[in-house]
This record gives C-alpha cells, sequence and structure tokens, in this order.
C-alpha cells in the first residue's frame, strides 16, 4: 500500500501533517511534507485525531472539458488549450465532511476529479520541469451549481460555495498513468462516472506547466484536472464517493443549508477562531 500523507486536527484545535499508519495512528511530521517535513516522536492514536483535507493550498486552479466524452456531454468541443478556473480555497472540506446544497440553486452536481499537489514553486516550467513540481496526488468533487454556472455564463458562484470542493481523504506520491476513476451515488452498485485518467486531454504535466505561464503554482497549491463524463445532479440526504485506484476514496454527504438563527439580544460577540 501506498503511503498516505494526511492532515489532522487535535481536539485541542491542534493541526499537524503526518504519515498514516496501518493501525490508523498517525505518525507527526515537523512541517508539511512537500517543505521538508519530517518524522518525530509524536504519534496520535486514531481516536486523537480527525482528518481534515489534506493540504491548505492558496489557491485552487482547475481545468473545464479535460475529458473529450465530458466536453460532449456538455454540448461543446474540446478546449485548443487548457480551459481554467479557480474555486476559492474556503470551498474546501475534508472526508466525510458535509457538501452544503446552497438555497441559491436547485441543481448541485458532482463532478470527481484527480487533484494534483504542487511541491515546490513552479513558475514558466516546461512540462518536463512541471512534472518534478508534482508532489502528490489526491482525490476531488467539483462540487457545481449547474443551473447557476448556465445563468451567470461564468463559473466563479457555481463552483465557488463554501464546501463545494471536497478534497482528500490523503496524499499518495505516485499513482498509475491508467488508475480509474469512479464516482458513485448513496448505495448505486454501478457508478455514475468511469474512466481511466489517462483519458485526459491534457496530461498533468502540461496542464502544471500551462498554469506556471500564468501564475505562480506555489507548495500545496492545488490542481484539479477535470472530470469525466457521467456528471448529475445531488440533493440533501445523497452521500456521494469518489473513488480513484491507487488512492483510496472520498465520501461526503450532502446537506440542506440551515436557515441562520434569530440574532441574539446580548451585545456581547462570542468568540472565534479559524483553523487551518
Amino acid at each position: 500500500m501506498a503511503q498516505r500523507y494526511v492532515r489532522v486536527q487535535t481536539a485541542q484545535g491542534r493541526i499537524y501533517y503526518g504519515l498514516l499508519q496501518l493501525n490508523h495512528a498517525v505518525q507527526v511530521f515537523d512541517a508539511p511534507p512537500w517543505l521538508n517535513g519530517q518524522p518525530t516522536d509524536r504519534e496520535l492514536a486514531a481516536e486523537q485525531y480527525q482528518l481534515l483535507a489534506p493540504c491548505a493550498p492558496s489557491k485552487i486552479v482547475a481545468v473545464g472539458k479535460n475529458y473529450r466524452k465530458h466536453a460532449e456531454e456538455m454540448g461543446s468541443d474540446v478546449p485548443q488549450e487548457p480551459l481554467l478556473f479557480l474555486k476559492a480555497p474556503t470551498a474546501i472540506v475534508g472526508n466525510n465532511e458535509a457538501i452544503v446544497y446552497p438555497v441559491q440553486s436547485q441543481q448541485v452536481d458532482y463532478e470527481g476529479e484527480l487533484a494534483l499537489v504542487i511541491g515546490t514553486s513552479c513558475e514558466r516550467c516546461s512540462p518536463e520541469e512541471a512534472a518534478s513540481k508534482i508532489w502528490g496526488y489526491s482525490i476531488a468533487n467539483d462540487v457545481t451549481a449547474r443551473d447557476l454556472q448556465r445563468k451567470d455564463k461564468q463559473w466563479t458562484r457555481a463552483k465557488g460555495f463554501n464546501t463545494f470542493c471536497p478534497l482528500g481523504p490523503w496524499i499518495v506520491r505516485e499513482i498509475n498513468p491508467g488508475a480509474k476513476i469512479q464516482t458513485f451515488v448513496n448505495d448505486e452498485k454501478n457508478p455514475r462516472q468511469s474512466s481511466p485518467i489517462d483519458r485526459m486531454v491534457f496530461p498533468p504535466e502540461i496542464l502544471v506547466s500551462y498554469i506556471s505561464q500564468i501564475m505562480t503554482l506555489l507548495p500545496g497549491d492545488v490542481v484539479l484536472t477535470g472530470t469525466p463524463h457521467g456528471i448529475g445532479s445531488l440533493k440533501p440526504g445523497d452521500r456521494v464517493r469518489v473513488e480513484i485506484e491507487g488512492i483510496g476514496a472520498l465520501e461526503n454527504p450532502v446537506v440542506a443549508r440551515t436557515l441562520p438563527s434569530e440574532p441574539s439580544t446580548s451585545s456581547e460577540e462570542s468568540p472565534s477562531e479559524e483553523l487551518g
């Protein structure tokens, strides 16, 4: 089994990077592994942590219509060069965290994808250089409010809602170029999406090189490589699972957004803390 690099949070709110052991304990690192983090003597037992998304990127650069059949199902031609858009880092949630169905949308779709994690700064890199900048691989779900995407004629709102980028559950260093990606909804035995990742129009090193001609990719940044055909809608109460051979499975429930509670009459504000 490939080594699985994780990011976890303890009950005290401390966040660590580490290596997941077979017994589900985590060997803690002193820094993110792509920043030369090294194993420490500390180990967290399975009951001592919550699994988070495996990195906290400065940006998420995503690629549209990077599988030919998906472009066809969207009613468009394959782009002549990578079609890029950004997802907000605040859209990230980890494995088993909820995708929140926004009140603004009536059609929220899943899009299972291979995610690339950048290891070292990448600016104006050749494809050969770009390949060496990819530190590892994870699983993502590029959740999309399809009705808003059609309405807006651009993708920021449709793909930028909080919780619209499940990522994880961990990172592996290598992946088979022909690994299969599949997406399942609820207990269905047949996948909604199923394709080898080598069916991408633009492979990972081309994507990273192309993006690096436009913006600098920083350590820990994430590139989403596009989704295969078979996209479809979700509803509150569903569970969606994206599997990639050699990595594992990313599963998330879908919940309805709850209305905010009535404002408090107290003049005191509760303290809040942002972690990770």
